[in-house]
C-alpha cells in the first residue's frame, strides 16, 4: 500500500456535487492498494499513520500524534493513480495496482483498523470520479509504502 498523507486545516470530496466526506483538522490520506497486499499490509498503514508525530506541541516541535486530538479525523480516499509507474515513457502505468475488488476490501479495511484506535474517519467513494479539496496544514506532506519502497 503506499499513501500520501497530508496535515489538513479544512478538506473534503465531493462526488456529483455531493459532499461523500468533510473534515476539519486532521489528516488526508491518499491511499493506494498495489496488487499482493493483504490486510497485514492495511493494518501497518492505519499504526503508522495513526502513530505520526506530525502536529506541533507547545513548542512548535512536530512531536504530537492525531490520537493526541480527539476532535480531530482522518479523510481517507482511494485513489490507485498513487500506483503509477512513469519510468518508462510519459503515460502512466497502473499494472501494479490491485483489481476493484481486492482494493476496496483493502481500503475498508484500513478505515476499520483507523476507527479501532478511536480516530474518525470520512471518506471519499471507491472508484468515483471524485473533486477532492484540502487545506494542507504546513505544509506537511508525508509519503509511507506498506513494503517500505521509500
Amino acid at each position: 500500500m503506499r499513501a500520501v498523507i497530508q496535515r489538513s486545516i479544512e478538506s473534503d470530496v465531493t462526488v456529483e456535487g455531493r459532499v461523500t466526506g468533510s473534515i476539519s483538522a486532521g489528516l488526508v490520506v491518499l491511499l493506494g492498494v498495489e496488487e499482493g497486499d493483504t490486510k497485514s499490509d492495511a493494518s501497518y498503514m492505519a499504526d503508522k499513520i495513526c502513530g505520526l508525530r506530525i502536529f506541533n506541541d507547545g513548542d512548535g516541535k512536530m512531536n504530537l500524534c492525531i490520537k493526541d486530538f480527539p476532535s480531530y479525523k482522518i479523510l481517507a480516499i482511494s485513489q490507485f493513480t498513487l500506483l503509477g509507474d512513469v519510468r518508462h515513457g510519459r503515460r502512466p502505468s497502473f499494472i501494479t495496482a490491485a483489481k476493484p475488488d481486492s482494493a476496496k476490501a483493502l481500503c475498508q479495511s484500513f478505515v476499520e483498523k483507523v476507527k479501532e484506535q478511536g480516530i474518525e474517519v470520512e471518506e471519499g467513494e471507491f472508484q468515483a470520479d471524485m473533486c477532492v479539496r484540502i487545506t494542507n496544514d504546513g505544509p506537511v506532506t508525508i509519503l509511507i509504502d506498506s513494503k517500505k519502497a521509500f
